[in-house]
C-alpha cells in the first residue's frame, strides 16, 4: 500500500493535470500518478504545441477556467497566436495571415496559440504544487482496485514494483480508458481507418529554420508549394507540411499521420515509432534540399510521447453525439466546446459523458469520454481535455467530501463550483 487519498488521478496529461488541480483546490487530498517525468501529456511530451480553438466562431472565449489560467501564466515569448482583438476577425487578409499560422479556419481567426512545451510543463507543475495536489512521477497506473462493483483506487508499477493507492474517487485520465476498461466499464473502440482521427504518429521539431521566409513562399507561390508537396510524397512516401511553433526558428511537424494501427496494440505502437522516426530523417533531407527557409534545418527533438488520437471511448450515462450539435444546452452542462465549423453552434458537454453507465467510483475525462466517433474529432483536443478534466476534478472532490458516488453529485453544486473556478457555462451564474 503506497497511499490513501480522497481523489486519485491516473495520468498527468491535460485532463489529469486539470482534474488534480481542480480537486485539490476544493480541499480534497489529491494524488496524481504520471508515468513520465513531466505533466501535459501530448501537449508537452507529444509536441502537440498547437492548442486548438478555445473561442467560438464569433471570437468569444468558451473554454475558460483552468485552460485560460494555465495559458495566462506562461511567460512572454512562450506563447504565440492572435491577440484577443483579432479573435473572430473575418476579413480576408487577416484570416489568410493567421491561417498559415494554424489560427484561422473557415475564414475566421480563432484563439489557437502555439506553446513552448518546456514552459507548459513547468507552469503545469507549478499550478499542481500550488494547489496542494501531490504528484508521483515514473508511476504507471496498471490496474484498478475494484470492490463491490466500484473502483476504490488503482495499482501502479514503478521501480519499487507494484504498489496500490486507495481513494474515495478515482479519475481515469489515461487517455485510452485503461482503468475503466480493466474495471469492466463498457466502451467503444471502432474507428474509420480512412479518417485522420484514427491515425497515430510521433511528432518532431526542426531547429535552425526561417519560418517567416517559408510562409511567405507558401503564400506567394501556391503552385510551387503544391509541386513541392507532390515531389516530397514521391521521394518520401508520405510528406507533411511544416507548422509554426512558438519561435520563428523552430518548425513543428505533427505528421505524417499513419493509418491502420491501433493505439491499444504494443506491436502497432512500435511500428509507428519506427516509421515516424524514419520519416523524420526523410523530411529533414527533403526539406533542406527543397524548401525555402530550411537550408540550415537540423534535428531538434522527436516527441518522447507517441501521438495517439483514439483508443477507447467510454459508454457513459450520456454522450455527445452528432445530434447534440444543434445548440441545445445539456441540463448537466460542465462546459462548452467550439463546434467544427461556423455552420454549427457551440456544443454543450454534459457531466454524464464522464460518468460510466454502470461502474461507480470513477470518472473519465479527456479524449476517452463518452461520445460518438464524429464528436470525438474535436472533443479529443487539448482544450476540451482541460475542460473535462477540470469538471472531473471538481466532481470528484464533491463526491469524496459528501461520501457519494460520482453519479450522485448534485449538478447545481457541480456547476456552481465550476463557475467558482472560472469555467464558462451557459446559464445564469450561481454563487459558489
Amino acid at each position: 500500500m503506497h497511499a490513501e487519498c480522497d481523489v486519485l488521478v491516473v495520468g498527468g496529461g491535460p485532463a489529469g493535470t486539470a482534474a488534480a488541480v481542480a480537486a485539490a483546490r476544493l480541499g480534497a487530498r489529491t494524488l496524481l500518478l504520471e508515468r513520465h517525468n513531466h505533466l501535459g501529456g501530448l501537449s508537452t511530451g507529444g509536441l502537440v504545441l498547437w492548442i486548438d480553438r478555445m473561442t467560438d466562431w464569433e471570437g468569444r472565449p468558451v473554454i475558460r477556467g483552468f485552460a485560460e489560467e494555465l495559458l495566462s501564466r506562461l511567460p512572454r515569448g512562450a506563447l504565440a497566436g492572435p491577440p484577443p482583438a483579432a479573435w473572430g476577425a473575418r476579413d480576408a487578409a487577416t484570416a489568410a495571415w493567421w491561417q498559415l499560422r494554424t489560427a484561422a479556419f473557415h475564414g475566421v481567426v480563432t484563439n489557437s496559440p502555439t506553446c513552448d512545451p518546456e514552459w507548459l510543463k513547468a507552469t503545469s507543475l507549478a499550478l499542481l504544487l500550488e494547489s496542494g495536489a501531490q504528484p508521483l512521477f515514473h508511476a504507471w497506473g496498471a490496474a484498478p482496485v475494484v470492490e463491490d462493483g466500484a473502483v476504490r483506487g488503482a495499482a501502479f508499477e514503478s521501480k519499487q514494483g507494484r504498489r496500490a493507492v486507495l481513494a474515495r474517487v478515482t479519475v481515469d485520465a489515461t487517455g485510452d480508458g485503461d482503468l475503466f476498461a480493466a474495471a469492466g466499464a463498457e466502451y467503444g473502440s471502432e474507428v474509420d481507418a480512412r479518417d485522420i482521427h484514427g491515425c497515430i504518429n510521433t511528432s518532431w521539431l526542426f531547429g535552425g529554420v526561417d519560418m517567416p521566409r517559408h510562409l511567405r513562399w507558401r503564400a506567394a507561390a501556391p503552385d510551387a508549394f503544391a509541386d513541392f508537396l507532390a515531389r516530397g510524397r514521391a521521394a518520401c512516401g508520405l510528406l507533411d507540411k511544416a507548422f509554426v511553433s512558438w519561435r520563428d526558428d523552430v518548425a513543428l511537424f505533427m505528421g505524417p499521420r499513419l493509418a491502420g494501427y491501433s493505439a491499444l496494440d504494443v506491436d502497432d505502437l512500435t511500428e509507428v515509432e519506427i516509421r515516424s522516426h524514419r520519416l523524420m530523417l526523410d523530411h529533414l533531407a527533403f526539406y533542406r534540399a527543397n524548401a525555402p527557409g530550411f537550408a540550415d534545418a537540423y534535428l531538434m527533438l522527436s516527441a518522447p510521447q507517441i501521438g495517439v488520437r483514439h483508443g477507447r471511448r467510454l459508454r457513459g450515462v450520456s454522450a455527445v453525439t452528432r445530434e447534440c450539435w444543434d445548440g441545445r444546452v445539456a441540463p448537466d452542462e460542465i462546459g462548452v466546446s467550439p463546434s467544427l465549423s461556423p455552420k454549427f453552434p457551440a456544443v454543450s458537454v454534459p457531466y454524464g459523458a464522464l460518468v460510466p453507465e454502470r461502474l461507480d467510483g470513477l470518472l473519465a475525462p479527456g479524449r476517452h469520454l463518452s461520445c460518438d466517433a464524429t464528436s470525438h474529432s474535436f472533443l479529443r483536443e487539448i482544450p476540451q481535455c482541460w475542460l473535462t478534466g477540470q469538471a472531473a476534478g471538481v466532481a470528484a472532490a464533491i463526491a469524496a467530501d459528501r461520501g457519494v458516488p460520482p453519479r450522485a453529485v448534485p449538478v447545481p453544486a457541480l456547476q456552481a463550483a465550476l463557475e467558482g473556478q472560472g469555467a464558462h457555462l451557459r446559464r445564469e451564474p450561481v454563487a459558489a
